[in-house]
This record gives C-alpha cells, structure tokens and sequence, in this order.
C-alpha cells in the first residue's frame, strides 16, 4: 500500500474585527506621531502664517465699527448708509466666494490667497483716497473690490488647513482659525478707535500694511502640498450636487447656523457702537474699543479652547453645539430684562459670545470633515459665503430694528437663537468619529 504524504496547507483568516482593529492602531499611531511633531518649530510658523489671514479679513470690517458714527457726520450720510460700508464688502466677499473656492480646488489655495491679498490692500488705498476726497461713492466701490478679495483669504484658508493637517492637528488648527478670527474682532475695534486719534479714514490706509505681512508669511512659511489631477466644472459639480444629496439637510442647517452666528456678533457690535456714543453713556474713542472687545474676547479664548478639545469626537461636538446654542438663545432673551443696566447687559452679550465660541468651531470641523479634499474648497466657500452674507446684513438690519425699539432687536434674535437650537438639536448628529 502506496503511503501517500500529507500536506499542510497554511491558511489564514482575517476577520473585519482584525482590520478595524488594525487601522484603529495605525490611526491612533499616525495622531500620536502628529500630536509629538505638532509642537515643532516649522508647523508653529505654519500656525501663524494660517492665523494671520483671518485676522486680515476681520479687520476689513471690525476696525472700521467704531468709526462709523464719526463717518455719518463728515461724509454727511445716514446710519443706514453707514451701515452699508460694513453690509457692501461682507456681499461682495459672499456672492463671490463658491467662485473663489472652486478655483482653489483646481488651481491650488495660495495661488488664490496670495493676489487676493494685495489686492485687499490696494483696495483699502482707494477707500483712504475716496474718504479725503469726501466721495461717498468712491469708498463704496473700494470696499465692494475688498469684498471681492476677502473671498479669498479666510475661507480659503480653512480649506488649506484641510489639506495640510489630519485628526486632531486639523481640529486645533481649525480652532485656532476661528480663535484669530475672533481675536482680530477684539483687536481691530481697539486698533480702529486707536487710529481715528489720527484721523477718521485712517483705517483705510492701515489695511495695505496689516495685507502685506500676511502676504510675506503665507508666501514663506506655508508650504502647500501638490495638487491632484485638476477636474473638470461639470464633473466637479456633479460631486458638489451629489454631495448635497446624501448631506444636505445637516449642511445646510451647519450653514445656516454659522451664517446667524456671525449676523448676531456683527449686528451686536454695530448696536453697541451707537449706543455708546448717546445718552446717558457719551463713550467714544479708545474706551468705546475696549467695551466692543470684551464680548469678543469671550468668544476668542472659548474658539480656541473648543478647537483643542473636540478633536473629531462626534458626540462632543453635538454637546457642545447645542450649550452654545442655548447660551446665546438664554443670555440674548435676558437682555430684555437689563437694557438699562449697561454692566449686566454687557455680560450677557459676553455670555452669548461664548456660546458663540462653541458653536462656529464644532461647525467648522464637521463641515471639512464632510468631504473629499477635491471638493473642500467648494464646500467650506459655501459655508463662508452664508457666513459673509450673516455680517451683511447685520449692520443694515440692526439699525432698521433699532429704529423700532431695542425691545424688537432682542426679541427677534433671541427667537431665532432658539429656532436654530431646534434645527440643530434634531438634524444635525456627528457620527462619533468625524471626517
């Protein structure tokens, strides 16, 4: 009888449980790898240079809030027209920016950021020239143009962090755009007040200076990775559509939120700026800056403690969407109760602020979280374009609602806080891991 030799075949078996298991620990290799190479000196600088670009943008608009009633008495304008010196540029930046955010995803984010900066700054040259020569219409198309730049700064810039960083480097990146953002709103009312000492237009003319060190630093410092294959507009869009489709209904809540986030902020500013300067309080000049950052400030250190600490966890993101939410609908309907009390008002529209600081960095991670780089430039321009048209028509609705009484001003964006923390509540819910 024939002995046959037994073979032993090797096989294995690898179970989803093994893989997911396996790229849950490359995973939490790859972020510990990025949390011990996040403090290097080259991703500092990185840091700054991203910083610097939101902090530019938000000096196009906060510097000039505290101007605003000086510039109705020497231009002999409105507070309505007044107004749209802020609403004009927020437009511009609004309606153009989906256009901007699409050639940043085929042709690269600072080859957009970079001329969109210079000509952010020699846009602020023209409204300085339009100011000495009284001309009304001048400052208006100048800061229409600055508008149209501004598109392509800030809301590029988050793209960019997209690409540039993952995990919980993109989120405290994030964060931090969101922190500089607001630190720009606490400095630029303060540096505005600082620089009308020298003359009312002064501010126009500081723009090209603050333009050209955000331009050396992006220029030097970022170091933007190479693109992909470049699509086409019709197979680009067809992505956009498609992700509208299986996201829409919690995008666009995210983006309506953000949008009234920043139509409070900004409608808050220009009502504090007016009554400061009447009876019974007669504030103006720098301490009328320094009023108008303490909000602002709250909103600053919440942005970037928020940043540092969500990461991607879904389940604390929603948390802290919804608080900041309540704090703003809570603290903006208790106003109602102290409009003669400056001191107690003013903390409660600090108290908003922060809910406010809660709220803008968690939406800023879920919605570049949603997305494929390609697409990312398109999506995050979306988000800012409703941000931009939010700080439009703050100003110009704010002062309509003044004019009625500030009972009304309070009413209606404490009712719409609320309205946003139901639309938020129930259709927005982060899966536990985003992005």
């Amino acid at each position: 009888m024939e002995k046959t030799k037994s073979r032993k075949l090797n096989i294995s078996f690898e179970s989803d449980i093994d893989l997911s298991l396996n790229e849950s620990i490359e995973n939490e290799k790859s972020e510990a790898k990025q949390s011990q190479t996040g403090g290097s000196k080259g991703q500092i600088w990185e840091f700054i240079a991203l910083a610097t670009i939101p902090i530019v943008l938000v000096f196009g608009n906060s510097m000039l809030v505290p101007g605003l009633p000086q510039m109705q008495k020497e231009l002999g304008i409105s507070k309505f027209q007044s107004s749209l010196i802020i609403s004009i540029f927020s437009l511009a930046a609004g309606l153009f920016i989906p256009l901007i955010g699409y050639l940043s995803d085929r042709f690269g984010r600072k080859v957009v950021i970079i001329p969109a900066l210079i000509i952010y700054g020699a846009a602020g040259i023209l409204a300085g020239f339009g100011a000495i020569w009284d001309s009304y219409t001048v400052i208006i198309v100048a800061r229409a143009i600055q508008g149209f730049a501004a598109a392509g700064t800030a809301p590029i810039a988050m793209a960019l962090v997209g690409d540039l960083y993952e995990g919980g480097t993109e989120s405290k990146a994030l964060g931090l755009i969101e922190a500089s953002n607001g630190a720009g709103k606490v400095l630029s009312p303060i540096i505005g007040s600082l620089l009308m000492l020298i003359v009312w237009y002064a501010s126009f003319f500081a723009f090209p200076v603050f333009c050209a060190l955000s331009l050396v630093a992006v220029i030097f410092l970022i170091k933007e990775r190479k693109r992909s294959q470049k699509q086409e507009l019709k197979q680009y869009l067809g992505k956009i559509k498609d992700i509208f489709k299986k996201k829409g209904r919690w995008l666009v809540t995210s983006f309506f939120a953000g949008s009234l986030g920043l139509f409070i902020l900004f409608g808050v500013l220009f009502y504090l700026s007016n009554i400061l300067e009447d009876k019974p309080y007669h504030i103006d000049g720098v301490l009328k800056g320094l009023i108008l950052a303490i909000p602002l400030l709250g909103m600053v250190i919440t942005s970037y403690t928020t940043g540092s600490v969500i990461k991607k966890k879904g389940l604390l993101i929603r948390l802290l969407m919804n608080i900041g939410l309540l704090a703003m609908t809570v603290s903006l309907a208790a106003t109602l109760f102290f409009l003669k009390n400056i001191y107690v008002f003013i903390g409660l529209l600090t108290i908003s602020s922060i809910g406010t600081g809660l709220l803008l960095p968690c939406l800023n991670t879920i919605i570049t979280g949603a997305v494929e780089k390609s697409e990312r430039g398109m999506i995050t321009s979306l988000y800012n374009s409703l941000r931009f048209l939010g700080v439009a028509i703050g100003p110009p609705l704010f002062g309509w609602m003044m004019d009625k009484s500030d009972k009304v001003v309070f009413i209606t964006v404490s009712s719409l806080s609320l309205i946003t923390l139901g639309c938020v509540f129930f259709l927005i819910k982060p899966p536990r891991k985003v992005g």
